[in-house]
């Protein structure tokens, strides 16, 4: 990815010595080094410099320091890659707005390109060392190389004009070696020294969407980030709600993507654990038990898929995918904050006991203390046979991971949801496929999303058991490209990381300190609200 320039410093192990650099300047410097405040945004009135300090992962100890607590710091730099690799160009995209094309399709399309007078290059784009998939992922048909974008747009007006779907790109965002830029924010947390808790937060309601700065002023917390994906329209379920496994002190609020990777808090939370996680839930009405398909979302709607009960197009995780179901039975808790989702079927309202209180159409409150179950189809079937008035009802829970271990929640206990796992054992391992984002009939997704550089958050644990959450602008040509899935994996393995995983990320990538916006948002409307977050809080006095 990037060349060592001569203010920067390599970084290592060796696997990631040829492919990532890290540029000693400040946060916010531009990719010419132009100087800065030494102030650093956390409010901490004097970063230090952490060369020298035990301890400090070797990526980043060049970088500047803030010590935001005993054991805990935060680093913030930039990984550049060789000045002036980066120029403008104009990709031509295939139907459907496709990024990438088979060879066959490439090929068509470059003659097509050439008869029209204009002169394409075809650049080929394979999956990355570490990828649960090999080989060549597609070919992206490109024309012009450009110092501006507003020359870019003039080529790209030319090709419509002609008849093809084309789009300005910058070259630092591909994900190619030797090129980009990415500000990084890099928080290390060592629970032996750290006293305080890692928690996940949904914000007032798990509906709805917050600022991650306005979580963290509320939760008082002296870190925070976004947490795991949601729903952002309501065409593909309830806003702001998990799209994923989500449990908030002890209290599962969203059903898994089963198989897809997700963390773990217990007590403190800060000693995570990474894992593949599946729920199986059912509710039971004397001898007879049906399934409940989804916590807190929309009947029939399963944002990311991996659900179960013969959902289409698939039951396997499908990542911005919104899979659908005839026949479900939905829960909804309290903590939902909003009116359950109108529509076709029948809600059995409980009471804080269990008992079926009422029997009404779908859309209404949720009782304080109390759950109501939605039933579509053969689930609305189930509900009137079995839910009478007075009925109680009783929820079996079950979480496992990938090797069929049940996972036990606590008071306190926290999950929050992401993927794709990026670091296992020490060795960085992209699952891809297993995560739903590799579509063998849709490569360009997995490279758009994937592949190229945007905005991420990932989190991670090395050796030492220390506590990993990095953060990357991007989207930004001239100030931040951000960073590749497979790209974030080294640099956190660069790091240390044993095990570590990816966040949302995108626009809803966003670290906050002391409850103020440290990093540059992507969405020209500025910080996007998410549905939960992950927050570092110190122990009251």
């Amino acid at each position: 990815m990037f060349k060592v320039s001569s203010r920067s410093r390599s970084l290592r192990p060796a696997a990631l010595a040829a492919v990532l650099v890290a540029a000693l300047v400040a946060p916010g410097a531009t990719a010419q080094g132009a100087a800065v405040s030494h102030r650093a945004a956390s409010g901490v009135p004097t970063a230090e410099v952490a060369r020298g300090w035990g301890g400090v992962p070797k990526p980043v100890a060049g970088w500047e320091r803030d010590r935001l607590a005993p054991g805990a710091d935060l680093y913030q730099g930039v990984i550049a890659g060789k000045p002036g690799a980066d120029h403008w160009t104009v990709t031509v995209r295939g139907a459907g707005g496709a990024h990438l094309l088979s060879k066959a399709a490439a090929d068509t399309l470059a003659g097509q390109l050439r008869t029209a007078g204009f002169e394409p290059r075809a650049e080929r784009v394979s999956w990355p060392r570490g990828a649960d998939r090999v080989g060549l992922l597609g070919v992206r048909t490109r024309v012009g190389t450009f110092g501006g974008q507003n020359q870019a747009d003039a080529q790209r007006k030319a090709l419509a004009a002609a008849g093809f779907d084309a789009v300005s790109e910058w070259t630092g965002g591909d994900g190619a070696p030797g090129t980009g830029l990415a500000q990084v924010k890099v928080a290390v947390i060592d629970p032996a020294r750290f006293d305080g808790k890692l928690g996940g937060t949904y914000g007032t309601h798990v509906a709805g969407r917050e600022n991650v700065s306005d979580m963290a002023a509320r939760s008082r917390a002296l870190l925070a980030v976004n947490a795991g994906f949601f729903v952002m329209e309501s065409r593909d379920g309830v806003p702001g709600a998990a799209a994923g496994i989500a449990a908030y002190d002890g209290e599962l609020q969203s059903a898994a993507t089963n198989g897809r990777v997700a963390m773990v808090l217990r007590g403190d939370g800060l000693r995570p654990e990474f894992r593949h996680l599946s729920t199986d839930l059912r509710v039971r009405a004397g001898d007879a038990s049906a399934v409940i398909d989804g916590v807190n979302r929309v009947p029939g709607k399963i944002r990311n898929c991996g659900g179960t009960g013969g959902d289409l197009p698939t039951e396997r995780p499908s990542h911005d995918v919104t899979c659908t179901d005839p026949d479900e039975i939905v829960r909804f808790t309290d903590e939902l904050g909003a009116a359950t989702p109108a529509g076709e079927g029948v809600e059995a309202v409980l009471d804080r006991s269990g008992r079926v209180v009422e029997l009404r159409p779908r859309g209404g409150a949720v009782p304080a203390g109390g759950s109501v179950f939605a039933g579509i189809g053969e689930g609305e079937g189930w509900l009137r046979e079995h839910a009478a008035v007075g009925q109680r009802l009783t929820v079996q829970e079950k979480i496992t991971d990938e090797r069929g271990r049940q996972v036990r929640l606590g008071s306190g206990d926290d999950i929050v949801s992401g993927g794709p796992r990026l670091v296992r054992d020490g060795q960085v391992a992209v699952d891809f496929a297993a995560d739903g984002i590799d579509r063998p009939d849709e490569p360009s997704f997995a490279y758009t999303w994937g592949l190229k550089r945007n905005p991420r958050t990932a989190v991670g644990v090395d050796a030492r058991g220390r506590l990993i959450v990095v953060t990357t602008a991007g989207r930004q040509p001239g100030y931040s490209d951000g960073l590749g899935l497979h790209e974030m994996a080294q640099f956190m393995r660069s790091l240390g990381a044993r095990q570590a995983m990816n966040l949302d990320g995108g626009g809803s990538s966003a670290m906050a300190v002391n409850g103020k916006l440290i990093t540059m948002p992507s969405d020209a409307s500025g910080e996007r609200a998410v549905g939960d977050a992950l927050v570092l809080t110190r122990q009251a006095r």
